[in-house]
């Protein structure tokens, strides 16, 4: 079986079955929880059993259930974040590129003065002052991670814009927009492609760090991150309560970037008439 023209090796299999179950368990989560997502249903850290396949939490609550919930709002969040953040850093990265002059100068230094700064101090700052309320923290941590996309995507344009299929299109009359969407874009989609699945593994991760140190997704929310840090405690009683949410970052993480490798594989290949030289 092929994708997009190629055969997916075995890894790359595994990657996307990972990730297909994360989503599609994400999308239809409310049909397949046993319980509410805050429903206390038994004793604080109680065991496995055959009404709790994972056993309960900090509160009560079905793990299981938290795990589900919990997976629609990080993979979610962590999703809505990496398209708005390739939405800024895109626009701006072309129009720097095909622009030039002081309007690249402007937007470059803009971006190397925010890249300075450390990427978790300067989130943490940010959602200190706002707070951490879901539409701040996708706004936060989009515009944050853009920096890092408008550098690739005006890398990509300013050899793109340099070609003599842009120069005709220059030529003919067409306007920036134009030739930002029809002749750039489509002949950066393959590197683009590639690096949103490196930055929506890295917001996924981002966002479980923030919830960890309770700047993230809040309760009565369930997100893995936050889960870890509500359950730590069990670790030092011998209980699995904590290592379940873990597990489930790790999982995505490592199916996320078996995909993102193989796309990589396929962007390094050589054309075909390539390959005949």
């Amino acid at each position: 079986m092929t994708l997009f023209g190629y055969k997916p090796p075995f890894t790359a299999w595994v990657g996307i079955v990972i990730v297909t179950v994360n989503l599609l368990v994400a999308v239809f989560g409310p049909w397949l929880t046993p319980y509410g997502e805050s429903q206390s249903v038994a004793g604080t850290w109680d065991p496995p059993s055959a009404a709790l396949w994972l056993g309960a939490d900090q509160i009560g609550r079905d793990m299981l259930t938290r795990l589900i919930y919990g997976a629609r709002m990080t993979i979610g969040v962590a999703m809505v974040t990496t398209v708005l953040s390739f939405v800024m850093g895109i626009t701006t990265g072309f129009v720097a590129a095909v622009l030039g002059g002081w309007v690249d100068q402007l937007l470059s230094r803009l971006v190397d003065v925010i890249l300075s700064i450390p990427l978790l101090i300067f989130a943490l700052i940010i959602l200190g002052v706002f707070g951490s309320a879901i539409p701040v923290l996708v706004l936060t941590i989009a515009f944050l991670d853009s920096t890092r996309v408008f550098r690739l995507a005006r890398a990509l344009a300013m050899n793109l814009s340099v070609l003599e299929y842009v120069e005709a299109a220059r030529l003919r009359g067409e306007g920036i927009w134009w030739i930002m969407r029809r002749e750039i874009l489509p002949n950066a989609s393959a590197p683009l492609f590639s690096e949103f699945g490196l930055r929506f593994c890295f917001n996924f991760l981002f966002v479980a760090a923030l919830s960890f140190l309770g700047l993230g997704i809040q309760p009565p929310f369930a997100d893995w991150g936050g889960m870890v840090r509500d359950n730590a405690a069990a670790i030092s009683f011998g209980m699995l309560a904590p290592i379940w949410p873990a597990l489930a970052i790790s999982v995505m993480t490592v199916g996320v970037n078996l995909v993102v490798d193989w796309l990589l594989s396929i962007e390094a290949r050589p054309s075909g008439a390539q390959a005949e030289l």
